[in-house]
């Protein structure tokens, strides 16, 4: 009776793990601090893509959301999440805007060129997004305003295969959340 007992809790346990691995789509990272936005291209960890939180929802469970007339995207240089002089002024100018409009919340998306696996993309989007974020709270937008989501090469501005195709699509955008 026991060994029936031991056989089905590893049976338990290995049904667990599969159940476990297959719900997870998303590897996770810790938080980019700081030194991550001045940044090095090191994301061999894969990191989570952030979600939307507590926020409006629409029924085919993607976030209702919208360009932002006074919010700018700003571009990153290949295989870079590090804010250049002009992203800096750029997300400045982005951060008067919301501060200006206090009840304005904010998803960035963070963009790549198809170059690169689509894990690779996902994780480097999400590093260029959470280095503006970093950077606008750095300037004194709440956190809680602003939310992340990686879209890897899956959203290109210009769906050519040319050095200006690719970077206009290194890029993060900046949408209002409904």
């Amino acid at each position: 009776m026991n060994r029936l007992k031991g056989l089905a809790f590893l049976l338990f346990l290995i049904a667990l793990a599969v159940w476990l691995n297959g719900c997870s789509t998303t590897p996770s990272t810790p938080p980019v601090d700081e030194q991550a936005q001045v940044g090095s291209t090191d994301i061999g960890q894969q990191p989570d893509i952030a979600g939307i939180g507590d926020q409006e929802i629409r029924e085919e469970g993607v976030p209702s959301h919208e360009d932002v007339a006074g919010l700018q995207r700003i571009h990153f240089d290949f295989d870079q999440f590090t804010l250049s002089d002009d992203a800096r002024d750029t997300l400045t100018q982005n951060a008067n805007y919301l501060k200006a409009n206090s009840s304005i919340q904010v998803v960035i998306e963070g963009h790549c060129d198809e170059r690169g696996s689509d894990e690779y993309n996902l994780a480097l989007g999400e590093s260029r997004a959470l280095a503006a974020k970093q950077y606008l709270i750095s300037l004194g937008i709440s956190p809680q305003r602003l939310s992340v989501i990686s879209y890897g090469e899956e959203k290109p501005l210009d769906p050519r295969t040319t050095e200006e195709a690719w970077a206009l699509n290194r890029r993060a955008e900046f949408k209002a959340i409904q």
